[in-house]
């Protein structure tokens, strides 16, 4: 399964420092929760949070859900000890605040290793300034633990001094720039947070717009949110049915040894093979957790 197959729909933050949050998370239908240790939490409830985290991941009981601690940045007080803690816990990776070269990507990874993390131990990348976005490629190669950029639109529109508009044509040069650096790598993406919470319609248009972009999912900021963002990115009945027609039809036409391969008139290459598998892997493991 390549990086991006991973069914990452719905990643939600929840603070670290909310044992009730937590716990709920074990329950909520995301793909992937977020530990927050950075904004999330006050400075003075950093170190409880960091002991709520990994008791809570101790405890288990989050199934298929992927979890991901977001840490404090390098150049904090808070930031070397988080990354020692999520190397000695039960995560699935490590998100990485305002990452805005390649080398704080290596400096983290390096505590990691000092520290004695799995291999299997991710790094995520929050781009979320306007030199992480201007980075983004190098960011992107950094090291292979990398996996997923995540985009942090609050901060970024802050920064730019842009408004967040329906169609969010003042980060439309930000957002691309980090989908062609992850693709480019391998990685996945995710879409930024929508903040009104009120606001259902747009909600709806940003999640189908960043699924347009190539997006892979969105993080949210709210437990009523999932739901939305698990149907606008999973692969529609239909989309699935044209991916296995046109699967089938290609080895047939290969097995028979024919170059040419027409489905309901329409010329498929090996190109559009590729992506049609990749839309069967996704929504086979979204049906294998039955969600």
């Amino acid at each position: 399964m390549t990086t991006y197959a991973r069914p990452r729909r719905s990643v939600l933050y929840m603070p670290g420092s909310n044992a009730r949050a937590l716990d709920k998370g074990r329950t909520l239908p995301a793909d992937a929760l977020i530990m927050d240790l950075e904004d999330a939490v006050a400075p003075g409830a950093k170190l409880e949070a960091r002991d709520l985290i990994l008791e809570a991941l101790e405890a288990g009981g989050y199934g298929h859900r992927e979890i991901v601690i977001r840490v404090n940045g390098l150049d904090t007080p808070w930031g070397h000890d988080d990354l020692v803690m999520a190397a000695r816990s039960k995560a699935d990776a490590v998100l990485l605040p305002k990452v805005e070269s390649a080398d704080t990507v290596r400096r983290a990874e390096a505590i990691l290793k000092a520290a004695q993390a799995p291999d299997s131990l991710a790094i995520w990348c929050m781009m979320e300034t306007p030199r992480g976005i201007l980075h983004a490629e190098e960011i992107a190669d950094a090291c292979s633990r990398l996996e997923v950029l995540v985009m942090g639109t609050s901060d970024l529109a802050k920064d730019l001094h842009c408004a967040h508009t329906e169609m969010r044509l003042p980060m439309l040069h930000s957002l691309s720039t980090c989908v062609l650096a992850a693709r480019a790598a391998g990685l996945a993406i995710l879409d930024g947070v929508h903040l009104d919470l009120n606001d259902d319609d747009g909600y709806r248009k940003a999640c189908h717009a960043g699924l347009e972009m190539g997006f892979d999912g969105k993080t949210l900021i709210h437990p009523k949110t999932i739901e939305v963002a698990n149907e606008v990115f999973a692969p529609s009945d239909e989309d699935v049915a044209w991916a296995r027609k046109i699967i089938a039809a290609y080895h047939d036409a290969v097995a028979e040894g024919s170059a040419v391969v027409l489905v309901d008139g329409k010329l498929i290459e090996n190109l559009h093979v590729e992506g049609a598998e990749r839309i069967v892997r996704l929504v086979e493991a979204i049906e294998s957790r039955g969600a």
